[in-house]
């Protein structure tokens, strides 16, 4: 099986923290999640930070179109930090997340009944040549079947584990390796060199990782967590 070959990247390190949150950043998931449970605001903000360029990346893999992927996983974010105590420490708290970000992908492509728009597939001016590279490798991977390219996004753009993978979207192992397998096969052999050369040009901007933090935050009730501390059993 072909297994990824790009550079692993870690939760979003490289979206930079433009509004400091105490020191809450180097934080464990564990310990920023009691914090959250105890009306922690800087601890939730630490949290979606983290994980958005993730939730982004898989939303946008269901959606293939970045305003839908965005409002998918603004709303995973209020559905976990609406409740909590529905997460059980036995797993990742990342998978958890992912799982809920891919459902609310899901969900909406669904209740719209209709193709992806295609928005983030539009013809790119030649004058920049690093967006129309860009453009191409997007295209390249969004005509990938959906149970493929889902798995591609984690396993290479993400470089996450295949048991991670796995719990992330609810498959086994070896479906995990199969799909990854099949959509290495899938990519023309230009594509998978061009995505070897420059992992980079399909990362997630700065620009949209704010816009995600700044939307979840302001739709979270204020002081929900203080609520959600106090019906903890």
């Amino acid at each position: 099986m072909l297994e990824p070959s790009l550079q692993s990247h870690g939760p979003d390190q490289s979206v930079p923290l433009r509004r400091p949150t105490g020191g809450a950043e180097a934080l464990p998931d564990l310990l920023l999640i009691e914090r959250a449970r105890a009306g922690d605001e800087r601890a939730v903000e630490a949290l979606i930070r983290r994980y958005s360029r993730r939730l982004f990346r898989v939303a946008r893999s269901v959606l293939v179109d970045d305003e839908q992927a965005e409002a998918a996983v603004v709303e995973a974010y209020l559905a976990a930090f609406s409740d909590l105590n529905r997460y059980e420490p036995t797993g990742k708290f990342a998978a958890w997340l992912t799982r809920l970000a891919f459902s609310q992908a899901r969900a909406l492509r669904a209740s719209m009944r209709t193709g992806s728009t295609g928005h983030g597939l539009q013809t790119q001016s030649a004058a920049d040549p690093t967006e129309v590279e860009r453009h191409e490798l997007e295209q390249a991977i969004a005509r990938l079947p959906e149970v493929f390219r889902t798995v591609f996004v984690l396993r290479v753009l993400e470089g996450i584990s295949g048991i991670e993978t796995a719990a992330c979207l609810g498959l086994h192992e070896t479906t995990v390796r199969t799909r990854l397998f099949r959509a290495h096969r899938r990519l023309t052999p230009e594509a998978r060199q061009r995505l070897r050369a420059s992992p980079a040009a399909l990362e997630v901007r700065a620009e949209r990782i704010e816009h995600i933090v700044s939307r979840a935050l302001a739709q979270l009730p204020h002081g929900s967590m203080l609520r959600i501390c106090a019906s903890a059993p």
